[in-house]
């Protein structure tokens, strides 16, 4: 039986990583294995040798010894409280995306484009890298993909130069989310599981993250497509809502609260979350009233059939479901595993094979390139028992976060881009893979220089 489980969940994987080839979305596969995973744990409980005790993290004596009806009732259990425990980041999640697309209602992220006054490539490269490297610890790096490739639209009219800009905008805007609890999913895992804790996350990985941003946006700022100024390009533009910049600080004030609001009061995060929602939500009906009783007054036509629409249901219709799908169906896959042991047995095994745990991480983080990094980031969750903020976590967080720019689809943030711009895979792989790759190696050793000083 547990040679089907390993062999359904290396199939799912596949599938997962072939969702271009395929044509077939990564929710499907991945719900599937979910739950075929969980039904075949059900009905073999009575042939596992071994139970994974997911709270002590560690194996369970004496489990073979159970009754039918006591292992029964461990998988209940067992399933309850990997239930609890993805739906802390599965909430944490839609009240994050929820606040972003509230933002984007009034159309607030346009307030980024006052600060952009230079017709300079290499000056534009290095302002949408920094914004993309502190806005994706902020708001996450896949949202701050999208924004910047969406201003960068409106900016520049040559395609061909603006894929460049996108390809680094990927490097800069996973390295910053790599270094914040709330700046890539796999990186708010490891916050919520504990971990890591946000001071000690930010202290262990800002300057390895920003190197890996820095050293890449240098070296590509000394090449042909950077140099000269951009033809035509459209700047300064104000915002279309007068409420966008509040909305703005507001929003992004609101999710860094959400640290701050764990650490007075050590409730999980989701709850932070959802207190910051709801003043957020607050200001936006407020405001969006006001502009609805102002455009309806000046309208001289006076059509208001449609009424006034809440921000916040707007918002919530916008959410990407299929990604909190995605999410539940690989965190609960993984955790099958992880309860009968396979990934501490596993764990086990591998350290005997190569025993410098840095390179194990290290390959975690080029595979994290190959395929996704929310399973690998979770897999290594149940196979290491390190205490909290030990620096195996940084560790990981770091390479799962910044290994996908080493190919486009790698991360949410290429995939996002890859569809904004069209971005052919190869000439990813030839144009920035390199970079990336350069950038990895140097924040992986920046990290282990400095984890020896700290």
């Amino acid at each position: 039986m547990e040679t089907l489980i390993v062999l359904i969940f290396i199939v799912g994987y596949l599938a997962i990583a072939l969702e271009h080839n395929l044509k077939l979305d990564k929710l499907i596969p991945a719900l599937a294995m979910m739950a075929i995973l969980w039904a075949l744990v059900a009905f073999g409980i009575d042939s596992f040798p071994n139970w994974f005790n997911s709270s002590a993290h560690k194996l369970i004596e004496g489990f073979s010894n159970f009754s039918t009806e006591e292992r029964h009732h461990l998988l209940e259990e067992t399933l309850l409280h990997h239930l609890g425990k993805t739906a802390e980041i599965l909430f944490f999640l839609l009240g994050a995306m929820t606040i972003v697309e509230i933002i984007d209602y009034f159309d607030g992220f346009a307030t980024f484009k006052n600060y952009i006054k230079t017709k300079s490539k290499k000056k534009l490269l290095w302002i949408f890298a920094f914004l993309a490297f502190l806005l994706s610890a902020i708001i996450d790096n896949l949202t701050a993909t999208i924004v910047l490739i969406t201003i960068l639209q409106k900016i520049i009219n040559d395609r061909n130069t603006r894929i460049w800009f996108a390809g680094l905008i990927i490097i800069a805007a996973n390295a910053g989310g790599a270094w914040s609890p709330i700046g890539d999913v796999t990186t708010t895992m490891l916050w919520i599981g504990k971990k890591v804790t946000s001071a000690k996350l930010i202290e262990h990985l800002f300057l390895p993250s920003l190197l890996c941003m820095a050293v890449p946006v240098f070296i590509a700022s000394f090449m042909e497509p950077f140099k000269g100024n951009i033809d035509n390009v459209d700047v300064g533009e104000g915002t279309a809502s007068k409420y966008g910049p509040t909305m703005l600080y507001l929003g992004l004030g609101g999710i860094i609260f959400v640290p701050i609001f764990k650490t007075i009061t050590h409730l999980p995060p989701y709850v932070g979350m959802m207190l910051s929602l709801s003043v957020v939500g607050i200001f936006a009906e407020i405001y969006s009233r006001s502009e609805f009783s102002i455009s309806h007054v000046t309208d001289e036509e006076g059509d208001d059939s449609e009424g006034h629409h809440s921000p916040v249901h707007k918002s919530l219709s916008k959410i990407e479901m299929p990604s909190v799908l995605f999410f539940f169906g690989i965190l609960m896959a993984v955790a099958a595993l992880e309860s009968l042991g396979m990934l501490f047995i596993g764990a086990e095994s591998l350290k005997t094979i190569i025993p410098n745990t840095d390179v194990v991480v290290m390959l975690l983080g080029v595979g994290s390139a190959v395929v996704d990094n929310v399973p690998l980031v979770a897999a290594s969750m149940g196979m290491f028992q390190e205490p909290i903020d030990s620096p195996l976590w940084h560790f990981v967080a770091f390479s799962a976060g910044t290994g996908g720019s080493m190919l486009i689809i790698g991360s949410a943030a290429g995939v996002v881009a890859m569809g904004m711009e069209k971005i052919d895979f190869f000439w990813y792989f030839k144009k920035i893979a390199w970079l990336a790759a350069i950038g990895f190696l140097v924040g992986s050793f920046a990290f282990m220089g400095l984890r020896v000083i700290l």
